[in-house]
């Protein structure tokens, strides 16, 4: 994935604003799971590759953006909030669908519940903290990042 992000941005720090966004979507999951205290089963890590997928999503929806905005010629910072501010209603509907999408997963009774739950709560959890942390944390991870990367070339060049 990272390789992949690295060409599609022709850069090799861009992208880990990208990656350091998936870890937000595993803490919630852990912390569902442990506080619950279900097991971490293949369900569980069906789940976790699924919340790897979408959690990539949104954050590559807010970097492309900053992206364009810096390379129309905007200030980092006024780019990174134009993008997060375009991009918050569709990463939050979309988000929220799916959370809601997910739901009789987590509600599930009867034969296969067990399964169905552990499912269920682990991309429930993990997508609801990775919404709430992500578009707060990946604006802040490209304004570093960037800034740093820009420096980096204005000093060789």
């Amino acid at each position: 994935m990272y390789f992949a992000l690295a060409g599609q941005y022709e850069s090799w720090i861009t992208p880990i604003a990208v990656i350091l966004a998936v870890p937000l979507a595993l803490l919630g999951t852990v912390a569902a799971l442990l506080s619950i205290g279900l097991a971490n089963n293949i369900y569980v890590q069906i789940g976790l590759v699924l919340l790897i997928a979408l959690s990539a999503k949104n954050a590559i929806l807010i970097v492309e953006m900053a992206r364009e905005g810096r390379a129309a010629g905007r200030d980092i910072i006024d780019a990174v909030v134009n993008a997060s501010k375009a991009r918050f209603r569709p990463i939050i509907m979309t988000s929220f669908t799916f959370i809601l999408g997910v739901l009789p997963l987590v509600l599930a009774s009867g034969a296969g519940a067990s399964a169905r739950r552990s499912l269920g709560i682990a991309v429930a959890s993990g997508m609801l903290a990775s919404t709430c942390l992500a578009v707060l944390f990946v604006p802040s991870l490209f304004v570093v990042l960037q800034s740093w990367s820009e420096r980096k070339l204005t000093k060789r060049g």
